[in-house]
């Protein structure tokens, strides 16, 4: 008898592709929609009608999912998950910016949302597997199931995974693990799947769209000014709107001009303290702030054992950058890392993801950083 999977259909190629590779290998294959997201009710709700507009083009996409679903004579469901994508997503999101901090909603969305709510429910529907077009690779360590980087080096998302836990990967498959995206795009095109072969891949979160990020930000969070401060001597040099605004690393819009008797240098933002509302700058040679010596991470997520003591690790600090060589250590609920080769703007909020080789160990949010010459004294 054939395995039943319940795969993620976005209306985009990859989850079309995935299809037919898993008809190919014999499962009984339906797709399924997922609409996490309600402009219009949301913008009632937030008692904001002009926050959002028509910036989601979820229905667009459910129109091509419907296409290529009947092109590939597959059924499909379609499933609203809004309660829990605005319960367990888009609240974290704020939560995290009142914090000061930079989320990674999509992160959550994987946790919470693909690979809960959504397995709940195929597995309430009767299927055996639930099934996604991510570039990744399930595999098997020290009878673990755990997840692997994907043979396409440059769409491999596993960092956007490390949230999972082993029961949801090992209810999952991964059909495009050893597909390049070109390949994709080819079976795409062999298949005649005209609504997505050529589509543009999907970036960004969609209850924000194309917009300007930081005006989005103020639909939520009113202008609060505070003082922007040199790094090392604390002495003010202007003011800021709210240091939400800023990132790690930012040099252009910081509206700090040349100080008088002083060499003129590029300033850019080294640190946030949202608590206090300030923000930190420093000029020059940024290897000497933005390079951080140690990294704490909270929001601990393993599959299978921890390293030991002291074990060197990959670290992806953020998406699409490269592993840095880390060493890590254990104090309670956190874990250190310490860089072992230069990694910039590490940014509080956002996921380190951890690896050893090309299979990932886990992740957790990064709760700080302490950078190279930071005056620690005050």
């Amino acid at each position: 008898m054939k395995e039943k999977v319940l795969l993620g259909f976005s209306g985009g190629v990859d989850s079309a592709v995935s299809a037919k590779l898993l008809l190919e290998q014999g499962y009984e294959v339906s797709g399924c929609f997922m609409r996490n997201w309600d402009a219009l009710a949301n913008n009632d709700y937030l008692g904001n009608p002009t926050a959002f507009d028509d910036q989601c083009p979820q229905e667009k996409d459910y129109d091509d999912a419907k296409e290529a679903a009947a092109k590939l004579g597959i059924p499909l469901l379609r499933v609203d998950f809004v309660k829990e994508y605005w319960d367990k997503v888009f609240t974290y999101f704020l939560d995290e910016y009142k914090k000061g901090r930079t989320p990674n909603p999509d992160v959550y969305c994987n946790k919470f949302i693909k690979f809960d709510s959504f397995l709940d429910y195929a597995m309430e529907k009767g299927f055996d597997l639930i099934a996604m077009g991510h570039y990744a690779k399930r595999g098997e360590w020290e009878g673990h199931s755990c997840l692997y980087k994907a043979k396409d080096k440059s769409k491999d998302q596993t960092y956007f995974l490390a949230q999972l836990n082993e029961e949801q990967i090992s209810k999952c498959l991964f059909p495009l693990g050893d597909v390049l995206k070109s390949e994709v795009r080819e079976m795409a095109h062999a298949l005649g799947l005209n609504s997505v072969m050529d589509k543009k891949d999907s970036t960004g979160v969609c209850f924000i769209g194309e917009r300007n990020f930081r005006e989005f930000l103020q639909n939520y969070f009113p202008a609060k000014r505070g003082d922007i401060l040199e790094l090392h001597t604390h002495r003010k040099l202007g003011e800021h709107p709210g240091t939400l605004y800023y990132t790690i690393g930012q040099r252009h819009g910081l509206g700090i001009g040349g100080v008088k008797g002083e060499a003129q240098k590029p300033w850019f933002v080294a640190k946030k303290d949202s608590i206090n509302n300030i923000l930190y700058v420093s000029a020059g040679d940024e290897e000497d702030i933005l390079y951080p010596d140690k990294v704490v991470i909270d929001t601990l997520n393993f599959v299978g054992p921890l390293p030991p003591e002291g074990a060197e690790v990959g670290v992806k600090f953020r998406y699409r950058a490269p592993d840095c060589l880390c060493r890590i250590s254990y104090q309670g609920d956190h874990v250190v890392l310490y860089p072992l080769e230069k990694v910039r703007a590490v940014t509080t909020g956002q996921f380190a993801v951890i690896y050893i080789g090309e299979r990932m160990l886990g992740s957790g949010i990064i709760a700080e950083t302490y950078l190279r010459g930071e005056r620690t004294d005050i």
